[in-house]
C-alpha cells in the first residue's frame, strides 16, 4: 500500500494518519492533485519534513519491508469510518474518496497539521470527495441518498469555493466547450459560402417542437462543421429568427470531456453537469462534432461497443434529448453514422439528417474567393484568381480520394506556405549578394528600379533619397530585371518589398508533390524528351514502329492534357509472337517517361487464372483471410496514380477480371473489398496477348513462314485485320470495344537481329565494367551469335541464350583459369573449329589486331 511505502520513507514503526494522508495523495495520478486542489505528493512530502524539523525531529528511512509496517490505532479507526461511509452511501465497495471523508472526520490531528501546512480546507476537500462519489451513483443511474449530501459546515465554505479560481469553478459549458457565436463575433470564424439551403434547413428542424436536433451527415471535407459555424455567425449578427435571438451555439470538446477521467464516475458526473448547466442556461445549442464518437465512449466494456457495466456518454444524452432539454447538433460522415448511429435506434429517432454533399467546382471557387483574404493575411502574399482555379480544378481532376473544398482549400495553403518560404529563402540570398556589389553595380539595380517605378506609374518624387535607392534596389534587383504583368499593377509599397505572389504553377507544383503526377509546366528538358520518345524507346526495342508510335502519341495527349479526363492515359493491347518486345517496350516506356522501370505496375495473369485469385486485384471480401489489407492492383495505383499497368498475357485471366476491366477502361475508377473509389485517370494500361500469334505464323496466303514485314503498309492491315478476327472469337466485343488501340506486333526480321545482339553484349559489357574487365567480341563470333540465336517463330528469347552459351560462358572460364587486373581486356574470337575462344590483353589495350570490334551502344533499326 502507498501509505505502507511512505511510513518506509519516514522511518515510522507504523503508519499514521499523515502516512495515509500521503497514500491517497500518492494514489491521485490527474494532472489536479489531491482532489483538485493541485497538491502533488512531492509537496506534501515536503511539508510534513518541515513539521518534522520544527519540532526537532529526525528520520532514517527504514529497513523493513513496506507491507510488513503495521497500521497505527488511528488509521484503523478511519479504515472503520471508511466501511460506514460506503454504507450509507449505497456502495459495497470502498474507495480513495471514502477514506478521504473519513480521515477528514475522525483525524488524530496528524493529518490536519500537513493539510493547514498545505493551504487547504478541509471542507471544500470534502466537497469534491461527495462530487466523485455522487458521479459513481449517477454512472449506475441512481439518485444519491440524503446522506451524500454536503455537510452543514461546509455550507460557508461551499459560498467561498465558487470565488476560487480554477477549472471546475467556471463550469462544464465553459471547461469543456467553445463559444462559437462568441468567436463569430470576434471575427475569429472564416465566412459560410454557398451554404443558405443547408443553413435554413438547420434553422427549421431547430424550430421544431419535438425532435429538434438536426444531424449533419457528409463526407469529409465538404464543411459540415462550417454550416454549423454559418449559423453561429447569422446569430452573431442577427439574422435569425426570433426564437433564435440571443441563443449561444457551444462546440463540444470530446477530447477534453475524456481527458483526466481516470476515476470511476467522474467521466458520467461531467456529463450530467454539462445537461445539468445547460437545461439551465436555456440558450445553448449544443455543437458535437464527430457525433458517432458519444456511442461506447465511457463504456466499462471498451470504448468500441456497450457492452460493459456502465452507460456510454450517449445513453447519459438520451433522456435529455427526449424531454427536450438539450438542444443539439450533430455532425458526422455518413460511414460513421451508419456504423454508430443507425444501430441505435433510440438514438438516431431524436435526430433529424440534413445531408451536406459536395459542392460544385463554380460553389468551390466562390468559398474559395470568400476566405482568400484571410489566406493571403496570414501568408503576406497575394493570391490571384488565376489560382482559386487551379486549385479547385487540379484538386478535383487529380485528388480523387477528398473532397471539396476542404482539398481545394488545403492547396490554396501550402502553395502560400511554400512561396513565402521560397520569398524568404530569395531575399536572403538578394541580402548576402549585396556585399560583393561593386559601386558601378549599385547604380544599375537603381535604374532598373526606376525603369520599374515608371512601368508601375510612380511618380519620381515618391522615390526619395539615394540612400533609399539603393536600399530599395538590393531588396529587389531579382524582380526588376524581369517583372510581369500581375506585379505591374500592385502598390509602391507591395512593389518595393518584393511582394510574394501565388499563381497557377505554385499550385500545380503543390498537386503535382501531392499526387505525384507531373502537372506542372513543361521543361523544356522534358518537351524535348516527349518529342523525341519515339527515338527513345527505340534504343530498347527493335523493329516495332508501329506500337512506339502509338504509345508515344498517347503519353503525349496525356501530358499536354488532350486527354479524356475521366478514362485512363490509354488502354492498349499488344498481340504478336513471343520474344518480339511486347513487355520489353513498356519496361522502355516506363524507365523514360515514367521515370524508373520500378514505376510500372506489372501483374502476371497467369497468376489469377482460378476463380478465387480474382479478389487478390481488389481485396478479399469481409469474412476471409487478408481482408482490410487491400488489394494488389488497387493497393498499388492508390500509392503511386501516375503509373503504366502492365498486364501481362492476358488470355489465361479468368473471365471475371475482364468484368473489372471494363470499368478501368471506361470510367477510369475501381471500387475496393473496403469500398475506397481508386482513380485510374492517370494510369496507362497495356495488356499482353499472343492470341493471333498463329495468323502472324501463317500469313496472309496461308503458307508457314510468310513475312508481312517483308510488305508494306496494306499487308500490315491484312494482318491487324486477321488478329483481330482471332482477338474476337477470344474477347468479348465490349472490352474490345473499350480498347483504345490494338498493336500488332511483327516478327523480327534476320536484319533486326544484329542490333538485338548488340544491345545485349552492352549489357554483359557494362556487368564487366563494374570489375574493371573491358569486351571485345570479334566480327565472326558476333556472326555465329546472330545465326545461331535466330528464331522467327520465338523472336529474340533464343537470341539471349546463344549470348549466354557463346558469350557469357566463355568469358566466365576465362575469367576463372586466367588473372585479370583491373584495365585488362578481354577478346572474344573463334578458333580454327569455329569454338568461341578467349585472349586476354594486358592493358594498355591493343586494337590493332584487325580481328574485332569493340562493343558499340545500340542504335535504332527501323523496320523494313
Amino acid at each position: 500500500m502507498l501509505a505502507q511505502r511512505e511510513a518506509k520513507l519516514f522511518g515510522k514503526k507504523d503508519v499514521g494518519t499523515e502516512q495515509l494522508l500521503l497514500g491517497l495523495i500518492a494514489e491521485e495520478r490527474n494532472g489536479e492533485g489531491f482532489l483538485g486542489s493541485g497538491v502533488t505528493i512531492d509537496r506534501a512530502r515536503e511539508a510534513l519534513k518541515n513539521l518534522l524539523q520544527e519540532s526537532n525531529q529526525t528520520f532514517v528511512t527504514s529497513d523493513k519491508q513496506a507491507s510488513e509496517i503495521p497500521f497505527s490505532s488511528g488509521s484503523k479507526r478511519v479504515f472503520e469510518a471508511a466501511l460506514e461511509q460506503s454504507k450509507k452511501m449505497g456502495h459495497n465497495y470502498i474507495t480513495p474518496e471514502h477514506i478521504a471523508l473519513a480521515l477528514f472526520t475522525v483525524d488524530d490531528g496528524g493529518a490536519t497539521k500537513i493539510l493547514d501546512k498545505l493551504g487547504l480546507k478541509t471542507q471544500k476537500l470534502q466537497a469534491e470527495s461527495i462530487v466523485r462519489l455522487q458521479g459513481e451513483l449517477a454512472k449506475d443511474g441512481r439518485t444519491p441518498p440524503p446522506a451524500m449530501s454536503l455537510p452543514a459546515k461546509s455550507g460557508a465554505t461551499a459560498a467561498s469555493s465558487s470565488k476560487r479560481p480554477g477549472r471546475k469553478e467556471k463550469g462544464a459549458l465553459n471547461d469543456f466547450c467553445v463559444d462559437l457565436t462568441l468567436r463569430a463575433s470576434d471575427g475569429k470564424i472564416d465566412p459560410v459560402i454557398g451554404r443558405d439551403s443547408e443553413v435554413q434547413r438547420v434553422v427549421q428542424i431547430l424550430a421544431r417542437r419535438t425532435k429538434n436536433n438536426p444531424i449533419l451527415l457528409g463526407e469529409p471535407g465538404v464543411g459540415k462543421t462550417a454550416i454549423a459555424e454559418g449559423l453561429a455567425i447569422r446569430i452573431a449578427s442577427g439574422n435569425v429568427p426570433e426564437f433564435l435571438t440571443g441563443k449561444r451555439v457551444m462546440s463540444l470538446d470530446m477530447g477534453l470531456l475524456l481527458a483526466g477521467a481516470k476515476e470511476r464516475g467522474e467521466l458520467e458526473s461531467r456529463v450530467t453537469s454539462l445537461i445539468e448547466e445547460t437545461r439551465k442556461a436555456g440558450n445553448v445549442i449544443l455543437l458535437i462534432d464527430e457525433v458517432h464518437t458519444l456511442v461506447g465512449s465511457g463504456s466499462v466494456g471498451g470504448r468500441g461497443g456497450n457492452n460493459g457495466a456502465g452507460l456510454d456518454i450517449a445513453n447519459l444524452l438520451k433522456p435529455a434529448l427526449a424531454r427536450g432539454e438539450l438542444q443539439c447538433i450533430g455532425a458526422t460522415t455518413l460511414d460513421e453514422h451508419r456504423k454508430h448511429i443507425e444501430k441505435d435506434k433510440a438514438l438516431a429517432r431524436r435526430f433529424q439528417p440534413v445531408i451536406v454533399n459536395e459542392p460544385s467546382q463554380e460553389d468551390a471557387v466562390k468559398i474559395l474567393l470568400g476566405i482568400r483574404d484571410r489566406y493571403e493575411e496570414y501568408h503576406k502574399c497575394r493570391i490571384t484568381q488565376e489560382a482559386v482555379d487551379a486549385a479547385v480544378y487540379l484538386s478535383s481532376r487529380y485528388i480523387a480520394d477528398r473532397y471539396l473544398p476542404d482539398k481545394a482549400i488545403d492547396l490554396i495553403d501550402e502553395a502560400g506556405s511554400r512561396a513565402r518560404i521560397d520569398a524568404f529563402k530569395r531575399r536572403k540570398e538578394e541580402r548576402v549578394s549585396i556585399l560583393s556589389k561593386t559601386p558601378s553595380e549599385y547604380w544599375q539595380a537603381i535604374r532598373a528600379v526606376q525603369a520599374a517605378q515608371e512601368a508601375a506609374f510612380v511618380p519620381q518624387s515618391a522615390l526619395g533619397d539615394s540612400e533609399y535607392l539603393i536600399e530599395s534596389a538590393a531588396n529587389t534587383l531579382p524582380k526588376a530585371v524581369d517583372i510581369d504583368q500581375e506585379s505591374v499593377s500592385l502598390p509602391v509599397n507591395e512593389l518595393m518589398e518584393g511582394s510574394v505572389i501565388v499563381g497557377p504553377s505554385e499550385i500545380a507544383a503543390v498537386t503535382s508533390m501531392w499526387s505525384g503526377i507531373p502537372i506542372e509546366q513543361l521543361t523544356s528538358d522534358e518537351q524535348l524528351k516527349l518529342i523525341n520518345l519515339e527515338k527513345l524507346l527505340q534504343t530498347r526495342v527493335v523493329g516495332q514502329d508501329d506500337a512506339v508510335n502509338a504509345i508515344s502519341r498517347a503519353v503525349r495527349r496525356a501530358r499536354v492534357g488532350l486527354k479524356d479526363p475521366s478514362r485512363p492515359i490509354a488502354a492498349m493491347l499488344f498481340c504478336g509472337p513471343t520474344g518480339v518486345g511486347k513487355t520489353e517496350l513498356t519496361k522502355a516506356l516506363a524507365q523514360h517517361f515514367f521515370g524508373a522501370e520500378d514505376a510500372m505496375i506489372r501483374l502476371d495473369m497467369s497468376e489469377y487464372m482460378e476463380r478465387h485469385t480474382v479478389s487478390k486485384l481488389i481485396g478479399s471480401p469481409p469474412g476471409y483471410v487478408g481482408y482490410g489489407e487491400g488489394g494488389t492492383l488497387t493497393e498499388a495505383v492508390r500509392k503511386r496514380p501516375f503509373t503504366v499497368i502492365l498486364l501481362d498475357e492476358i488470355e489465361k485471366a479468368h473471365p471475371d477480371i475482364f468484368n473489372m476491366l471494363l470499368q478501368i477502361f471506361e470510367d477510369g475508377r475501381l471500387t475496393d473489398s473496403q469500398g475506397r473509389v481508386v482513380s485510374f485517370r492517370n494510369s496507362l494500361l497495356i495488356m499482353t496477348s499472343n492470341v493471333g500469334s498463329s495468323a502472324i505464323a501463317r500469313g496472309g496466303s496461308g503458307k508457314i513462314g510468310f513475312s508481312f514485314a517483308e510488305g508494306g503498309d496494306e499487308d500490315y492491315t491484312n494482318l491487324k485485320g486477321l488478329v483481330m478476327d482471332e482477338l474476337k472469337n477470344f474477347f468479348r466485343p465490349e472490352l474490345l470495344n473499350r480498347i483504345d488501340e490494338v498493336v500488332v506486333f511483327r516478327s523480327l526480321e534476320k536484319a533486326q537481329v544484329r542490333a538485338i545482339v548488340d544491345m545485349m553484349l552492352a549489357e554483359t559489357k557494362e556487368r564487366l565494367a563494374k570489375r574493371g574487365i573491358n569486351l571485345e567480341v570479334s566480327e565472326a563470333a558476333v556472326k555465329l551469335v546472330c545465326d545461331e540465336g535466330y528464331d522467327k517463330a520465338y523472336g529474340a528469347r533464343p537470341l539471349r541464350r546463344a549470348v549466354t552459351r557463346i558469350i557469357e560462358d566463355a568469358v566466365s572460364e576465362s575469367l576463372l583459369s586466367s588473372h585479370y587486373s583491373e584495365g585488362d581486356t578481354a577478346l572474344l574470337d573463334l578458333d580454327a573449329s569455329g569454338n568461341p575462344v578467349v585472349v586476354q590483353h594486358s592493358k594498355p589495350d591493343r586494337c590493332d589486331h584487325g580481328l574485332c570490334v569493340q562493343v558499340r551502344a545500340p542504335v535504332s533499326v527501323a523496320s523494313s
